[in-house]
């Protein structure tokens, strides 16, 4: 029986929203900031958040497994026919930095695939949602990925170092490339039309792009791997190998210069 649930988009809205005012508050109030394991920052605002996320969607969903970046992984997630995939700071080097791009991003997953996402970010005042077969919208706003058929000239969102690489078998066109830090809030400037591509050449956990994932496809753009592949949600390991997602028309254009990367 599924635990589909229509008021779920609505749910994690709010709770989104209420973990973008805390997080603020508490950079107002001064941040301590410190490494994880894996050398990447992580401050109070993020845990923080992260435990109001927890109470609020689990406390609301008690039967919804839960992975967050802050919280340790849980197995018994795997026998959840729903979970929320939770990033409390998605771009937290921007967020101590004082700089703007970065986002709170939240999903509900069921049977292995998004159904239920919002991006939000608080100091650009854009919230992106979706809901599986209902679009996309930015501020209640529908959105439509961009029409861009061509690589030359386009807006892509990346490392620019990536594409100044000799190994390429072939050199990339002029690109507009930019940099944002949050993984989500880069698709979702796809998903919008505000740029062209994101590409991210090395792996990806899950809470980085369930979100983003639902709002791209909704909004008619690519989102995969670089094979390809569409991703996959709530296995053992909640990670994927990388990240391609375009304008309908350019994804081909890229996959067929990215498929041969060993990753």
């Amino acid at each position: 029986m599924s635990l589909a649930t229509p008021d779920d988009l609505a749910l994690i809205l709010g709770a989104v929203r209420a973990a973008g005012a805390l997080a603020l508050k508490l950079r107002r109030e001064g941040l301590s900031l410190s490494l994880k394991d894996d050398a990447s920052p992580v401050t109070n605002a993020d845990l923080a958040a992260d435990a109001l996320l927890h109470e609020t969607l689990r406390g609301a969903r008690p039967a919804y497994g839960w992975l967050s970046e802050e919280t340790a992984d849980d197995p018994a997630r795997l026998e959840r026919e729903r979970l929320f995939l939770v990033d409390p700071i998605d771009g937290t080097t921007a967020f101590a930095g004082d700089k703007p791009w970065w986002s709170v991003s939240v999903a509900v997953v069921e049977a292995g695939r998004p159904v239920a996402g919002v991006v939000f970010a608080p100091e650009l005042d854009q919230t992106y949602t979706a809901a599986a077969g209902q679009g996309a919208h930015l501020n209640g706003a529908p959105i439509r990925a961009s029409a861009t058929d061509r690589l030359e000239g386009c807006k892509v969102l990346g490392d620019p170092q990536m594409f100044q690489r000799r190994d390429w078998p072939a050199p990339w066109p002029p690109l507009d490339i930019q940099w944002r830090s949050s993984t989500a809030y880069r698709m979702c400037l796809v998903a919008s039309g505000a740029a062209d591509a994101a590409l991210a050449f090395v792996p990806k956990h899950d809470w980085d792009l369930a979100a983003g994932d639902l709002i791209l496809r909704e909004a008619g753009a690519f989102s995969g791997d670089h094979t390809g592949e569409e991703f996959a949600y709530n296995r053992p390991r909640p990670v994927q190998r990388s990240l391609v997602c375009a304008a309908p028309a350019l994804a081909p254009l890229i996959l067929d210069r990215v498929r041969h990367i060993a990753l």
